[in-house]
C-alpha cells in the first residue's frame, strides 16, 4: 500500500486547538528564540499597570510632579 492509497484522515476527529493573543506571542518568543522581547513586553505591561492604578488612585496629581 503506498501513501497515495491511504485514506484520508477523518477531520472532525482532529483536535482543534485555539489560542489567543497571549498564546500566539508566546509560542511566537519560544519558537524563534525572541526571548530579547521578555524584558520590552514586561516594562511596558508595568508601566500600563502603574498608568491604571495612578489614575484612580489619590497619587494622580504628584505623577505629574514627578515626571
Amino acid at each position: 500500500m503506498s501513501d497515495t492509497d491511504k485514506p484520508a484522515p477523518d477531520l472532525s476527529q482532529l483536535e482543534v486547538r485555539q489560542r489567543g493573543l497571549v498564546g500566539e506571542f508566546w509560542d511566537f518568543i519560544v519558537h524563534n528564540k525572541a526571548w530579547w522581547l521578555t524584558p520590552i513586553i514586561l516594562v511596558i505591561l508595568a508601566m500600563v499597570a502603574f498608568i491604571l492604578f495612578a489614575e484612580s488612585s489619590p497619587v494622580l496629581p504628584f505623577v505629574y510632579t514627578v515626571i
